[in-house]
C-alpha cells in the first residue's frame, strides 16, 4: 500500500481530500472529548495518548499482514521525530477545546512556514525573498486570528500557534529519514515511540474513559493512520506540488464540521485570517514546488 504507483493525479486528489477529511474528524472528536460533550473533560494529554495507541495498532497491523522488511532505524531521528509530533499533536487537540476548529486547523497551516526557517539553521537551505514574503503573509493571518484588539489574546490561538511550530520542527527530522528509511518503518516508528511519550505523559492526568470515549479515542487513531496512508498513497501517485493545495480542504472539513455538531459558524476574523493564512500557504507551496523541479525530489510529511 506504500509502494510507488502508476500517476494518477485524480485518485491523487481524491485520496487527498480524504486524508483532510480524516484529519480534520480527529481535531473535531478530539474537541468533543475535551469539551466534555462525550462525558466529562479529557485532558488533552490523554487524547493524545489515544491517537498514538490505535494509529499504531492499525499501522502495526498493516505491517504484520503485509510482512514488510524493517531495516535499522535511527533512533536518535526517530526519537527527535517522534517528540515534536506528539507535542505538536498534544497542543492542537488542546487547541481544539478553546478554538473554533476552523481557526486550530487555519494556525496549523503555518507548519510549513516554521518548517522553512528551521531549515535554514538546521539543513542549511537559503530562502529568497518570495518564500519570506510568503512567510510574512501567513504569519499576519495567525496575528489576526489571535484577535488582539478583543484585548486578551486567545489562549487556543497560543495553543494552535505551538502545534504549528512543533510540527514545522518536526520536518527537519522527517527531510533526514526519508532518505534512508521505508514510509511504512517511519510511520511504525513513529507512532511507537510517540505511544511510549504519549503514555508516560497521560499517566499524570488519566482518567478511566467510558466506552464512548474510547470509541472516540480509537476513532482518532485509526483516522489519523488512515489519513497517513491516503497521503503516503497520494504522493505516490502525483507530484507533491500538485497533491499539496487538495490538502487545503482540512479547513473547509474542519468549518464544516464544527457546524454540523456544535454549531459553531467562523465569523469575519476568522475567514480574513484564515484566507491571509492561506495565501501565505500557497504562495509558499508554488516556490517550493518552483524550486523541487531544479533539485531532487524529497516525500514530504505526513499529516499528524
Amino acid at each position: 500500500m506504500f509502494t510507488p504507483r502508476d500517476q494518477n493525479p485524480a485518485l491523487a486528489a481524491m485520496l487527498t481530500l480524504c486524508a483532510a477529511g480524516f484529519v480534520a474528524g480527529t481535531t473535531l472528536l478530539a474537541k468533543a472529548l475535551g469539551t466534555g460533550a462525550l462525558g466529562p473533560g479529557m485532558h488533552a494529554l490523554q487524547v493524545s495518548h489515544g491517537r498514538f495507541l490505535f494509529a499504531f495498532l492499525a499501522i502495526g497491523a498493516v505491517t504484520v499482514v503485509t510482512r514488510h522488511r524493517l531495516s535499522r532505524p535511527d533512533l536518535r531521528l526517530h526519537v527527535l521525530r517522534s517528540g515534536l509530533g506528539w507535542g505538536g499533536v498534544t497542543l492542537m487537540f488542546a487547541a481544539a477545546a478553546f478554538i473554533p476548529l476552523s481557526d486550530a486547523t487555519a494556525i496549523s497551516f503555518l507548519n510549513p512556514v516554521f518548517a522553512m526557517m528551521l531549515a535554514i539553521p538546521f539543513l542549511g537551505e537559503t530562502v529568497g525573498r518570495v518564500r519570506w514574503s510568503a512567510a510574512g503573509i501567513a504569519l499576519l493571518g495567525a496575528a489576526i486570528l489571535t484577535r488582539p484588539g478583543s484585548g486578551v489574546i486567545e489562549l487556543g490561538a497560543l495553543l494552535a500557534l505551538g502545534a504549528a511550530f512543533l510540527l514545522g520542527a518536526e520536518m527537519i527530522p522527517i527531510k533526514r529519514l526519508s532518505g534512508r528509511e521505508g514510509t511504512v518503518q517511519i510511520l511504525l516508528m513513529n507512532n511507537g515511540i510517540g505511544l511510549l511519550i504519549a503514555t508516560v505523559a497521560a499517566a499524570f492526568v488519566w482518567q478511566w474513559p467510558s466506552p464512548q470515549q474510547w470509541a472516540a479515542l480509537a476513532a482518532i487513531g485509526v483516522l489519523m493512520a488512515s489519513a497517513q496512508a491516503c497521503f503516503v498513497n497520494a504522493m505516490a501517485r502525483a507530484d507533491a506540488s500538485f497533491v499539496a493545495p487538495f490538502f487545503y480542504a482540512a479547513l473547509v472539513f474542519a468549518a464544516l464540521y464544527d457546524a454540523l455538531v456544535f454549531g459553531v459558524i467562523p465569523d469575519t476574523v476568522s475567514l480574513i485570517g484564515a484566507a491571509i493564512i492561506l495565501c501565505g500557504a500557497g504562495l509558499l507551496a508554488w516556490r517550493e514546488a518552483r524550486l523541487g523541479k531544479r533539485r531532487p525530489r524529497v516525500p514530504p510529511s505526513q499529516p499528524g
